[in-house]
């Protein structure tokens, strides 16, 4: 059947080449114009998918994952936006930025930064922009003063700038004095400042950086330096250079692949057709993208960098067979008849194995990875579809004398050429050196595991940069001098079954009656009937209601009402009654009873000892210093007050500052939930999960004062989240697709030994570049977890052009050693040129300046010279050693 289907396509090719190639062009003509069409002129095209662009590495989650759903709530809730933090040092003056020049310089950026405000491309007449009310700068929050005993006075930090040196020190002075402010706002050591600028959307992050350095680019030669940074800034702007890169990686990696294959066959009319078919695969895949209605994402967007070498390799085996064969035909067609029947089967089996490595990413739980998977699995079908039907037309029309003294030294014996002797001699030492071939591969398996036992997950969009990166200079020069950069967010709130009707009313009532004996003690009139009626309505409302908060809320208002309609003679009695309900309903406003409050401050301070955060805030630290500011500002009075009613007083009193919002961001309206900020000096998902493991560690050994759910959220957070889903999807996807691959082989091979033969290069690949990622300290990363897939696709590609023809050779000389100086001529030369063209050619990706465009550049030259050093030199070896298991019929004979 596979030789009738080759015998179709081959004849269709040669027979009628003009068609097939009109037929191809046409194809990647029509979906690229369905794609950009629809993106030009989308009202001309209103039932057609345009180009659309989603940089955003929160959608690697899906939209309803729980994590994003809480995370959105989480935020609106607490009104909290994304943060681009813009950095102010001043490493030359000996007041680093307290000095009336730099504060001046601050201010006016601070007042050109409100005004930043952007078209929202999604949603057209509506605006983006920095969340004025939320900016924290010295000019835009408050200096929290005493005022005499039992009252605080809030002015602005710096309501302009300042005049003399002394003014800028009173600035420092008492923004050190603040404790939220220090290692937030200012630097613990007085040298610098961070302005932090809440953004309504994280989409408008690098439009703010660039126009903050626009109008920074004056400041050069003052001592002033600004870093802007964060994790917002980190991914719009790699979402921006990603498309640069992608502009420039490609085609230079397209321009070696063609100087490199010049330099092995000789003729430009002939090397020029891999570059088309590489091309057009890239074009039509991405093209069908679109067509579907799949945004280009972060993952997505390097699929032309994975098809590409795809869409080259079977390109360059038929060229290598076509470059050792033409010398002994002397004719395009038969030439070309002869390498078809050759390659058209490993080809066929290649681009299977390949096609269902890359499908399998869509068991990966992430969107774009799955979006990505089923796209190089169609691209890598475009490929062996132009490979078959492009690659032999274009070269019938290729005129015959334009092949004059093509091919292999041109007929000359084989044995000519550094690289023919070479592999003619590797061939001979395989088989000399078998067993210590096999010893040795053993040995490099152990030392793989254990490189792989020592992998460790991990990722950091800020390190997605290089370390010259000046978003990464910002990271590390911001951390040296502040309490971290990324953000995180604890949220705490009681369990939902806190407090029962039942616990509620006992609660209630045993402290009516001992406010009852202190009312009476102390002579108040009508006590014991105001009592007695508040009791019996706590007993009926008891009754009435499943829920403690609606029962308090019920019984406060009864209270109230029968206070205010109270005869003189009774008054106070109801007034005590009432505070007693009002100091019950209390109760359930978690986040004023001073335990809790200290218990968040105590959890505090462990994450910053244990080196968990650089710095931490909560309403337990706006608690303190309000306290302290009304006890006549006595840092001993710098602390938690000991009732409810007094933090409930600190509270009041901060709601009268300039900027009493703030409140909300630390405490919801209820007082049922809480927020504790988080900045960490590293966005790397392990210090993440650190911290997330020290709260479950420092909670379980010491419970708080009432039960507490946790929970978080945050840009920071979200990246461990999507990381986790991500490792655990492409283990399941590595390992089903690597069964599936070797279930394929041993039925295209028709033997389960030749299929666990064929996975040998497959296997040694993975193991050895997963060992080595491990023992120089790399982490897996998403683009290694990705490349897994493409180690699949291209490690086993080198195997079953090696078997096949292997099998096929010892069919026409009758033995495995009669086939082995064939196997190393022909066939070796195919695999070496495919192998140093591809992984010498996308070298150029080690120069961009985007580390996932590095290590996808240094992933692909080692999956494919491993490939094709184990293809070379152990399958022989196994092949040498298990001749009787292999080749029977040699036994026999």
């Amino acid at each position: 059947m596979l030789e009738r289907l080759e015998h179709l396509i081959t004849r269709t090719a040669v027979t009628h080449p003009r068609t097939v190639i009109a037929a191809l062009a046409a194809l990647v003509v029509a979906i690229l114009a369905a794609a950009v069409l629809p993106t030009v002129w989308p009202q001309s095209f209103p039932g057609l998918n345009g180009l659309k662009v989603d940089t955003d590495p929160e959608n690697m989650l899906p939209y309803d994952e729980p994590a994003r759903v809480f995370h959105r709530q989480a935020q609106a809730d607490f009104a909290i936006h994304d943060i681009v933090a813009v950095g102010i040092v001043n490493d030359t003056h000996p007041d680093g930025v307290f000095n009336p020049a730099s504060l001046e310089r601050i201010y006016r950026l601070t007042e050109f930064a409100r005004t930043l405000e952007y078209p929202d491309p999604e949603q057209p007449g509506r605006t983006q922009r920095v969340v004025t009310v939320d900016v924290v700068a010295p000019s835009t929050v408050d200096d929290i003063r005493q005022a005499g005993a039992g009252a605080v006075s809030f002015s602005w930090l710096m309501p302009a700038p300042p005049q003399t040196l002394a003014e800028a020190h009173a600035v420092r002075d008492r923004a050190l004095r603040l404790p939220f402010l220090v290692d937030a706002l200012v630097s613990g050591d007085g040298k610098a400042i961070t302005l932090a600028l809440p953004v309504s959307s994280k989409k408008i992050a690098f439009h703010v950086r660039e126009d903050l350095l626009a109008a920074t680019a004056a400041w050069s030669g003052t001592g002033d330096e600004v870093h802007i940074t964060g994790v917002p800034v980190a991914e719009e702007t790699f979402s921006v250079e990603m498309f640069v890169q992608m502009g420039v990686a490609s085609p230079l990696c397209m321009l070696l692949l063609f100087v490199l294959l010049w330099w092995f066959f000789k003729r430009l009319v002939l090397v020029v057709s891999p570059m088309i078919v590489a091309m057009a695969c890239a074009m039509g895949t991405m093209g069908l993208m679109v067509v579907f209605g799949y945004p280009i994402h972060i993952m997505t967007s390097m699929i032309p960098i994975f098809v590409m070498p795809v869409s080259v390799l079977d390109a360059v085996h038929v060229l290598s067979e076509f470059f050792d064969r033409y010398p002994q035909h002397r004719d395009r067609r038969r030439t070309i008849e002869a390498v078809m029947r050759e390659l058209f089967k490993p080809m066929l089996f290649t681009t299977l194995t390949t096609m269902v490595g890359f499908a399998s990413l869509a068991l990966a739980p992430i969107p774009p990875i799955q979006v990505f998977g089923l796209f190089v699995a169609a691209g890598v079908f475009l490929a062996w579809l132009w490979t078959v039907l492009f690659i032999p037309a274009y070269i019938m029309l290729v005129p015959e004398a334009r092949l004059e003294g093509y091919g292999h030294h041109a007929g000359d014996s084989e044995d000519v050429g550094l690289m023919s002797r070479t592999l003619r001699g590797l061939g001979m030492w395989t088989q000399r050196r078998a067993r210590a071939v096999v010893v040795a591969i053993g040995v490099a398996a152990v030392v793989a595991a254990w490189g792989i036992s020592h992998i460790e997950v991990n990722d950091n969009p800020v390190k997605w940069f290089t370390a010259s990166h000046p978003i990464r200079i910002a990271e590390n020069v911001l951390n040296e001098h502040f309490g971290g950069t990324y953000l995180a967010y604890l949220h705490l709130a009681p369990a939902a079954d806190e407090q029962s009707v039942a616990e509620a009313s006992t609660r209630l009532v045993g402290a009516l009656e001992r406010e009852r004996v202190l009312a009476l003690g102390e002579g108040v009139a009508a006590v014991d009937d105001v009592f007695d009626a508040m009791l019996d309505e706590a007993g009926r409302a008891s009754k009435e209601h499943t829920n403690a908060v609606a029962m308090l809320d019920a019984l406060a208002d009864w209270a109230v009402s029968r206070t205010d309609a109270a005869p003189a003679a009774a008054y106070e009695a109801w007034e005590r009654a009432a505070l007693v309900v009002d100091r019950a309903r209390q109760y359930r406003e978690v986040f004023k009873r001073p335990e809790v409050l200290r218990y968040i401050a105590g959890l505090q301070a462990h994450l910053v000892a244990g080196g968990y955060a650089g710095k931490t805030t909560s309403l337990a630290d706006l608690v303190a210093t309000v306290h302290r500011e009304l006890m006549l500002g006595d840092d001993a009075a710098f602390r938690i007050p000991d009732t409810p009613a007094a933090v409930g007083q600190t509270l009041l009193t901060f709601e009268n500052s300039h900027r009493p919002q703030d409140l909300w961001h630390f405490v919801s309206p209820d007082y049922r939930r809480s927020v504790v900020w988080l900045q960490l000096e590293s966005g790397d998902n392990r210090d993440m999960q650190a911290a997330v493991d020290a709260v479950e560690t420092y909670v379980a050994r010491h419970p708080p004062p009432t039960e507490l759910v946790t929970d978080w959220f945050g840009l920071t957070y979200i990246n461990v989240v999507w990381q986790d889903r991500m490792v655990s999807g492409m283990l399941t996807a590595l390992g089903g697709s690597y069964v599936v691959v070797l279930v394929m082989m041993a039925l295209l091979l028709r033997s389960l030994w030749w299929g666990l033969l064929s996975m040998l290069p497959l296997t040694m690949t993975v193991a050895l570049i997963y060992g080595i990622v491990g023992i120089s300290g790399k982490d897996y990363d998403m683009p290694v977890a990705v490349l897994s897939s493409l180690s699949i696709g291209l490690a086993i590609d080198y195997a079953i052009h090696f078997l096949v023809r292997a099998r096929a050779a010892v069919a026409r000389t009758g033995s495995w050693a009669a086939s082995v100086p064939e196997l190393f001529g022909e066939t070796a030369r195919a695999i070496t040129r495919n192998a140093i063209v591809l992984g010498v050619g996308f070298t150029p990706l080690l120069a961009a300046p985007l580390v996932p465009y590095k290590t996808v550049g240094v992933f692909i030259a080692s999956i494919l010279l491993i490939a094709g050093l184990v293809s070379l030199i152990v399958l022989p070896a196994v092949l040498r050693l298990g001749t009787p298991l292999f080749f029977p019929q040699e036994t026999r004979s």
